[in-house]
């Protein structure tokens, strides 16, 4: 639903998006959009440049600071030629003046935009340049707008209200303001020719005359020019102060060139998706995605700064010092909130819109908290902030033997604890994610196979962790890691006519969830599963029914519930796909890794080397490509972190800091040819690493 165009003094929603059931299930389509990015702030845009209404718009620190900003030019019809990305945080855009200049067919008359974003502000060149043998004259108008809407009620599609602007001091621009305390400032700066600023149409234009050969530029400006005060201690998504310092990005050659471009870019999106703690603004974190997630999240950002490793450690410490800081310590049941469980999802108190302002509602983020700590370690992580991390460790640990464990049958299951809750609350959160073979939907509470992993592996290497620094419990943690292994193997391995496989999940009545899905990739290098177990889940991977030739399907499709183009249920979510590649890789399963990776190598030319989030589940035969999923995120942190990932497989790289290991065993089939990395940091060290 677009937003409306009506003027009003502040911004509105018709319906209270804090009301059960406000769930936004009709969220507007992105995947069309250009999306420039340096975190906290966002564009939003068409490829022609213009920023015309609907979901579009400069967003700064999840509010929206500007939702149009288009140019007409009086006698022309505005054509766009070419628009596209020039980094992570900046993009150009060409388009033909059509009806001015020369009377042939050679565009001769052109307006150039060039878009940069700041941390802190948006920022836009506009360039007119006249190349026809006649002197130009004519008026460019610039129309500009907002609402100051939360990216809330944008993205579960409220109609919002323009507010209308007024003049800034100076006469230099445009100034917005809403009753809850933001402004927002569009300045304008021209050397050449006096500025007409018109507020009560929401215009800034400029008449030009420009004899052959001449061209004539404006830059335009657009921040936040104050916003409400906050209480002390809410969170605040806030920009970074040297990303260079965090991520140390290696350089990357090899014989193919769709590789270089999809590590590249991903190296660059994760750095442009770098985000600092308000509580201590030195620790940082991977904001999800763009545009609805570019804040901190449990699942999403550990895993993300986990599979990202390979660049540093230092992200990983930061995001594990933020959700540290806002672990569990009581329980309560509006917030999903018990005693060492890590948050899902963390917004600023007015920007938050269904879920609470922090809200603990994931099954999966406190194992994973321990896995990723210990991963870190590995990869250099210094002993003293490790060690400052224990008691964090410890209390996740717990969590999941007391709380985790809902019913008492030895599983972490999740049982929503509240109506405006997530139904599901594993990294398929969707409502419809978890589904037998016949499309029949599971019921809570549900233990899913993933987690059980996951906590096998925090649990084993917890126990590890603990041991090396001197602390009480790892005996125990090795017992209550086996006695898992052994429930899971009997609860969660079922047969079809393809063999066995370990199913999605156990439903409310400890039912196998018989729905084939790529869940089960999630297992491999966790340590819960045997050797045989994996081959007979690698295989089950490389299968037709889960992997499309691009990558792997959510859902095997051959389940009455597939739909390739269902957000979790038989899409193809790249991270997901190259988890299950790690997984091959640290059980000695190169060669299988890299096949899976080969098939997001295919997709990622489709998308200019830009991962999405997901995309749809066809099989890559069919002629289309991969198809895109209309409201997927892209930026997306774990699907950028792909790069990371792929550097890792193709050059066969194991690394354990503490035990001194450092080794490389590329894969024979299905590897980058001639791949040279300069530059990857392990532990203090950097190193050259290359594949045959």
């Amino acid at each position: 639903m677009a937003a409306s165009t009506t003027v009003s003094s502040t911004s509105s929603a018709p319906v209270d998006p804090q009301s059960p059931g406000a769930v936004p299930h009709n969220q507007p389509d992105v995947h069309d959009l250009l999306c420039t990015v340096a975190a906290p702030v966002q564009w939003l845009s068409r490829h022609s440049g213009q920023t015309a209404g609907g979901v579009e718009g400069l967003y700064i620190a999840d509010r929206r600071a500007l939702a149009r900003l288009t140019v007409t030019i009086e006698g022309a019809d505005v054509r766009p030629i070419a628009g596209a990305l020039t980094g992570s945080d900046s993009a150009r855009f060409l388009a033909r003046l059509f009806g001015l200049g020369d009377a042939t067919g050679d565009p001769t008359v052109t307006l150039e935009r060039h878009r940069t974003v700041l941390p802190d502000r948006g920022v836009e060149r506009l360039t007119v340049v006249n190349s026809s043998r006649a002197t130009l004259s004519t008026t460019l108008i610039l129309a500009a707008g907002t609402d100051l809407a939360p990216i809330g009620l944008v993205r579960a599609g409220y109609p919002t209200a323009l507010v209308a602007p007024e003049i800034r001091t100076g006469r230099d621009g445009l100034i917005w303001r809403s009753e809850d305390g933001y402004a927002a400032s569009l300045v304008v700066t021209e050397q050449q020719t006096v500025a007409d600023v018109a507020p009560e149409a929401g215009t800034v234009s400029w008449p030009l005359t420009l004899e052959p050969g001449q061209s004539w530029s404006a830059e335009v400006t657009v921040h936040m020019e104050s916003e409400p005060a906050r209480s002390r201690g809410s969170f605040v998504p806030l920009p970074v102060a040297d990303p260079d310092a965090l991520l140390t990005v290696p350089q990357v050659h090899s014989a193919d060139h769709r590789f270089d471009e999809m590590v590249c870019t991903g190296f660059a999106d994760l750095k442009a998706l770098l985000l600092a703690d308000s509580a201590d603004p030195g620790d940082a974190y991977f904001a999800a995605g763009c545009p609805w997630y570019l804040t901190l999240f449990g699942r999403d950002s550990l895993w993300a700064a986990r599979m990202s490793l390979p660049l540093g450690w230092r992200v990983a410490a930061g995001t594990l010092r933020a959700l540290a800081r806002r672990q569990g310590r009581a329980v309560d049941r509006a917030t999903e909130e018990q005693p060492g469980k890590i948050p899902h999802e963390l917004r600023p108190v007015d920007g938050a819109t269904w879920l609470p302002p922090v809200y603990y509602g994931s099954i999966d983020a406190t194992p994973l908290f321990v896995v990723t700590l210990a991963e870190a370690w590995r990869w250099g992580m210094p002993e003293d902030e490790v060690r400052a991390l224990l008691p964090a460790a410890e209390a996740a640990l717990t969590w999941m033997a007391v709380f985790g464990d809902a019913d008492g049958d030895g599983f972490l299951e999740y049982l929503p604890g509240n109506t405006v809750g997530l139904t599901n609350q594993g990294w398929k959160d969707s409502d419809d994610a978890v589904r037998f073979a016949d499309g029949t939907r599971a019921t809570a509470p549900i233990a899913l196979c993933e987690v059980q992993g996951y906590a096998y592996e925090a649990a084993m290497q917890g126990a590890l962790v603990l041991e090396h620094f001197g602390r009480p419990g790892a005996d125990g943690w090795r017992a209550w890691a086996g006695t898992l292994a052994q429930r899971f193997r009997q609860a969660f391995w079922i047969d079809d006519p393809d063999g066995a496989y370990p199913a999605i999940a156990l439903d409310g009545r400890k039912r196998p969830v018989d729905g084939p899905a790529s869940n089960m990739g999630h297992l491999l290098g966790t340590g819960i599963l045997s050797q045989h177990e994996e081959s007979l889940v690698a295989a089950r991977l490389i299968g037709p029914e889960l992997f499309s030739g691009y990558g792997l399907r959510t859902l095997s499709a051959r389940t009455a519930g597939y739909n390739p183009l269902s957000y979790h249920a038989g899409s193809v979510w790249p991270h997901d796909t190259a988890i299950a590649a790690y997984g091959l890789h640290r059980s000695g399963r190169t060669e299988q890794a890299a096949r899976l990776l080969s098939g997001l190598l295919a997709a990622a030319p489709h998308f200019g080397g830009r991962l999405p989030e997901l995309f749809g589940g066809h099989p890559a035969d069919t002629g289309l490509g991969p198809v895109p999923y209309p409201s997927a995120c892209s930026p997306q942190a774990w699907a950028a972190a792909v790069a990371p990932v792929a550097l890792t497989v193709m050059l066969g790289l194991r690394v354990d800091i503490p035990a001194g290991e450092h080794e490389q065993h590329p894969p024979r089939q299905f590897g980058v040819r001639e791949l040279s990395v300069q530059g990857l940091p392990v532990g203090a060290h950097r190193t050259t690493d290359t594949a045959p």
